[in-house]
C-alpha cells in the first residue's frame, strides 16, 4: 500500500482521460484508452527499469527535471506531436494542416503513418539494438545469463563492435527480407538510429569527463547531456507503441489520451524504482531490462516484413522483465537464510 503513493498522479490523469474518451467517442472510446493504456505500459515497462538506471546517477536537480519536464515532453511530444510531424512531412503539408487531417480524415492519417512504418522501425530498433548492446558488451558487469554475456562481454575490447554488429542486422534485413522499395529506406534510417546513438554517447561521454574533472569526488552524470539521451530513448520505445496504436484507432486524440496515461504509470514506476533503490535490491531487474530492449529492437526490425502484434512484444518485455525479478527474489531470499 505504502507503494501506492508513487501512482497518485497516474490515477488522477488515468480518471481524468477515461473522463474525457467517454465524451469523446462513449463506451466504445472508454475501452480503447484502456486498451493503449495497458499496451503502453507493458512495451514501456523496461524503458521505466532504463530509466532508473540512469537517474540514480544523475544529480537531483536533472532527475526532478527529467521526471517533470520530461513527462510533458513524452506525452505531448512524442505521443501528439511526433505522429504529427511525420504526417506534415510524408504528406507535404504544415503541422497545421497534419492536424486537420488527423480531425477531419483520420483514415488518410492512419494510412501515411503507415507508409512510414518501415523507416520508424529502422531508426527506432537500430537506436534501441545499441542501448542493449552497451549493456551487454562490458566485461566488469556482473552476468545473469552466463553463457551468453560473457562472449558478449569479451567483444567490449573490439573498438566499434556494437556498431558494427547493428550494421550487420539491418544490412541483412535489408538485403534478404525487404522488397525492393523499402530496402533504401530501411537502410538509411537504421544507419541514422546508430548514428543518432553514436553521436548522443560521444556528447554524453564528454560532458561526464568535464563534470569528473570539475569533480574530484565521485562523478555524477552530466544532467544535460543524460536528459537528452533518455528523452531519446523514451522517443525509441515509444515508436512501436505509436504506430501500433492506429492498427487499434485512427482517432489521434483517443490514442494521445490511451498512450498519454501508460506513459504517466511509467514515469511513476520510474520514481518508485529510483526512491526504493529497487535495482540494487533486485540485481538482475536491470538485466531482464535490457534484454527485453534487444528483444524489442528485434521485434521492430521483424515488424517491416512480418506482421507481430503488439500485445506479443509487450508479452515477451515483461516476461523477461518477470523472470529475472523472480530470480532476483530468489537470491535476495538465498542471501538471507545465509546470513
Amino acid at each position: 500500500m505504502e507503494n501506492l503513493k508513487y501512482f497518485t498522479g497516474s490515477f488522477i490523469v488515468t480518471i481524468v482521460g477515461l473522463i474525457l474518451a467517454l465524451v469523446v467517442g462513449g463506451p466504445s472510446a472508454l475501452f480503447i484508452v484502456a486498451v493503449l493504456a495497458v499496451l503502453e505500459v507493458s512495451l514501456s515497462f523496461d524503458n521505466a527499469v532504463v530509466n532508473a538506471t540512469v537517474l540514480k546517477d544523475m544529480n537531483a536537480v536533472w532527475r526532478r527535471r527529467f521526471l517533470t519536464w520530461g513527462i510533458l515532453i513524452a506525452v505531448f511530444g512524442m505521443r501528439i506531436l511526433f505522429p504529427v510531424l511525420i504526417v506534415s512531412i510524408l504528406a507535404g503539408v504544415s503541422p497545421w494542416g497534419a492536424i486537420d487531417i488527423a480531425i477531419n480524415s483520420p483514415e488518410h492519417y492512419a494510412a501515411v503513418m503507415t507508409e512510414a512504418h518501415v523507416s520508424v522501425m529502422a531508426f527506432g530498433g537500430a537506436f534501441l539494438m545499441m542501448v542493449g548492446f552497451g549493456f551487454f558488451f562490458d566485461d566488469e558487469k556482473d552476468h545473469w545469463i552466463p553463457m551468453i554475456e560473457k562472449p558478449l562481454a569479451k567483444l567490449e575490447k573490439f573498438k566499434f563492435a556494437a556498431e558494427l554488429l547493428t550494421l550487420v542486422f539491418i544490412a541483412v534485413v535489408a538485403l534478404f527480407m525487404l522488397p525492393e522499395a523499402d530496402k533504401q529506406t530501411f537502410a538509411l534510417s537504421g544507419i541514422a538510429g546508430v548514428a543518432t546513438f553514436w553521436v548522443m554517447h560521444q556528447i554524453t561521454a564528454f560532458m561526464e569527463r568535464r563534470e569528473q574533472a570539475r569533480m574530484a569526488t565521485h562523478a555524477v552524470k552530466s544532467g544535460a547531456a543524460m536528459f537528452v539521451y533518455l528523452e531519446l530513448l523514451d522517443a525509441s520505445f515509444s515508436l512501436d507503441g505509436v504506430i501500433g496504436a492506429f492498427a487499434i484507432t485512427t482517432n489521434l486524440f483517443i490514442i494521445a489520451i490511451g498512450l498519454g496515461i501508460g506513459a504517466m504509470f511509467v514515469r511513476s514506476l520510474t520514481i518508485l524504482l529510483v526512491e526504493k533503490d529497487t535495482l540494487s535490491e533486485y540485481v538482475y531487474l536491470e538485466h531482464g531490462a535490457f534484454y527485453a530492449i534487444v528483444a524489442l529492437a528485434s521485434m521492430m526490425f521483424l515488424k517491416t516484413f512480418i506482421h507481430i502484434p503488439e500485445v506479443i512484444t509487450g508479452f515477451i518485455g515483461a516476461g523477461l522483465i518477470g523472470v529475472a525479478f523472480i530470480h532476483s527474489q530468489i537470491l535476495k531470499s538465498q542471501e538471507v537464510k545465509v546470513v
